[in-house]
């Protein structure tokens, strides 16, 4: 769990993603090059009372490395008490979430409301590099709270001062969600004011949208979330420079190791069910993918899914376009 973090072109990050990225996800992640990972989004309020679920957020194993907990919160004191819960755990590395914009986040002050109390930001900011010492504190952030809204800039020069070691920004605005396009010359602008590395996030569905960003933006690296969670091997593609859309047996093993690991680090009990939520997702692009979905959504045992996943092996992939559509809905990052 001390691995520093590596950032640069050559190092693509898996992003926080709640529901998603989780011990067995972040690991196939890493099978497929993924060079740092982000937890799903941990509250630190959670953390210090000991919250159902808090544990499963933070589940690890020494081959997860490097890892960034990624904290969220609208209290100070909070993030002292996680901030020492967590390093006597033997965490390094933290990112506060400043880019959560779902309505129940951000109600509580939390996440990308903090871009409207940025003294309260900043007040935590300072409490985890304290704790965390330099170099081991990030923060995630969006342009600003609304259109037109450009808060992000005077407040990374503060997260600068205050120690922040890298930022990463998603450039939309928090009443944006996740519709529109991300604006991605605000990652470039950020980049030219910033002393710190900048990761880009937002749109990245693919490897080439990938390239493409660091071209136009001159960030430092990506991080990638949608385009992940629907093709872990994008990570591949982007460092082989040869993306491709995965072929039937490609997509079959990706099922067996996602399966092998959920079976390894997640609940038995939930293990079959988790697997019906994932399996859609990687299917997509294969034809007779409705079909085979169906039939992924009354399975009910390892065997069945064996079958299924012998037929997805002899699937044929189909035409490629209009994916990004379905891949702008139906996930929040952290």
């Amino acid at each position: 769990m001390s691995t520093t973090p590596p950032i640069g072109p050559g190092f693509p990050w898996l992003a926080p993603l709640a529901g998603y990225s989780d011990l067995p996800f972040r690991m196939l992640c890493r099978d497929y090059g993924a060079a740092c990972a982000v937890t799903e989004m941990v509250s630190a309020k959670g953390m210090v009372y000991h919250s159902p679920g808090t544990k499963d957020l933070l589940a690890t194993c020494p081959e997860d490395s490097p890892l960034v907990v990624q904290l969220f919160g609208a209290e100070p004191e909070m993030f002292a008490r996680a901030m020492d819960m967590l390093l006597e755990r033997g965490f390094r590395y933290f990112d506060l979430n400043c880019g959560c914009s779902v309505p129940k986040v951000v109600k509580s002050g939390s996440g990308s409301a903090l871009l409207r109390t940025p003294e309260l930001l900043y007040a935590i900011v300072k409490v985890m590099v304290a704790k965390a010492g330099p170099g081991a504190v990030s923060v995630k952030l969006r342009t600003g709270w609304a259109a037109g809204d450009e808060a992000v800039f005077p407040v990374a020069r503060e997260l600068e001062n205050l120690g922040a070691a890298w930022l990463t920004l998603h450039p939309r605005h928090a009443r944006q969600g996740y519709s529109g396009t991300a604006d991605w010359s605000q990652v470039a602008r950020l980049k030219q004011e910033a002393g710190i590395p900048v990761l880009a996030s937002g749109d990245l569905f693919s490897a080439a949208d990938a390239r493409r960003c660091l071209e136009r933006t001159g960030a430092d690296g990506v991080m990638f979330a949608r385009g992940a969670m629907y093709d872990p091997a994008v990570f591949s593609h982007f460092l082989s420079d040869a993306p491709q859309a995965p072929s039937g047996p490609e997509v079959a093993r990706m099922i067996e190791r996602h399966a092998a690991y959920i079976r390894r680090f997640g609940r038995p009990e939930k293990a079959i069910l988790r697997m019906r939520s994932i399996v859609p997702r990687y299917i997509r692009n294969l034809l007779g993918a409705r079909v085979l979905r169906q039939e992924v959504g009354s399975c009910a045992s390892w065997e069945h899914l064996s079958e299924i996943v012998e037929r997805v092996a002899q699937a044929q992939c189909a035409p490629s376009e209009g994916h990004h559509q379905e891949e702008r809905d139906g996930s929040h990052q952290g």
